[in-house]
């Protein structure tokens, strides 16, 4: 979305700039306006803009349905064009993109699942990998759905300001849920039990900093300070549930 990509800086001033010069814009049409998003303002000198290119930046609607009725009314925005609303529904319908966006490492990620739980004592075994796998995958699904969906959804009612820490918050929530429904099978019990936890919630955790582009109130610098934080303890969560999930594996 512009806002995300204002805020990295792939849509900005230098961007429209070297478009309207690649498209030869000014050969195109008679007026000298450009409509830009509202919400790609961090990024774009509006100034700088009209000296390189000729053309005049025109705060557009936050909403790209209200453009009809912003040009019919003369290029001006009134109130309800101008004000962020982030709905339930409007949340939601982020979450298809999110999943989507899973399938460039899910089945590579679900192999590595499956591969580490049959790591055992008779060095590997089918049979694990198969039973042991599919706890694993439950506890990562679990993860995706915390994350990707849950989060968005009751963004504005999950304690903590951070992300990161929803994420963890709800992927926690989840993978006991998931633990519970689990928990007359042998294989889940003690430290695998928290191994799945563990997944569930990095994997939460993760997957809930990708809507910190996406909502109306975060700022780049904030963004990059919560994921210094946040990474390295994701990383540290799966590399201890990595651990257990294979060193129980050795001792049972």
């Amino acid at each position: 979305n512009v806002w995300c990509a204002a805020g990295k800086g792939t849509f900005g001033t230098d961007e429209i700039v070297r478009q309207v010069q690649r498209t030869q814009l000014d050969q195109v049409v008679r007026h000298r306006k450009l409509i830009v998003p509202q919400l790609g303002a961090t990024g774009v000198a509006g100034r700088q803009v009209k000296k390189r290119s000729g053309f005049e930046v025109v705060w557009g609607p936050i909403q790209a349905r209200d453009i009809k009725a912003f040009l019919a009314a003369g290029q001006k925005a009134d109130q309800t064009m101008r004000r962020v609303t982030f709905t339930f529904l409007e949340r939601l319908v982020l979450v298809p993109v999110e999943l989507s966006l899973l399938r460039k490492y899910l089945l590579w990620t679900l192999a590595a699942l499956f591969v580490s739980s049959g790591v055992g004592s008779a060095i590997f075994s089918l049979t694990a990998a198969w039973q042991r796998g599919l706890l694993a995958v439950t506890a990562f699904i679990a993860g995706i759905v915390a994350g990707c969906v849950l989060v968005p959804a009751f963004l504005p009612w999950i304690p903590g300001r951070a992300f990161a820490f929803k994420g963890a918050l709800m992927g926690l929530i989840l993978g006991l849920a998931s633990v519970a429904s689990l928990w007359a099978s042998p294989l889940v019990s003690g430290w695998p039990a928290v191994a799945m936890l563990l997944l569930s919630m990095a994997a939460s955790s993760f997957l809930a900093m990708n809507f910190t582009g996406s909502t109306p109130f975060t700022s780049p610098s904030g963004v990059e300070k919560e994921m210094r934080r946040a990474i390295p303890l994701q990383l540290i969560a799966i590399v201890l549930a990595a651990g257990l999930w294979v060193g129980t594996a050795f001792v049972t």
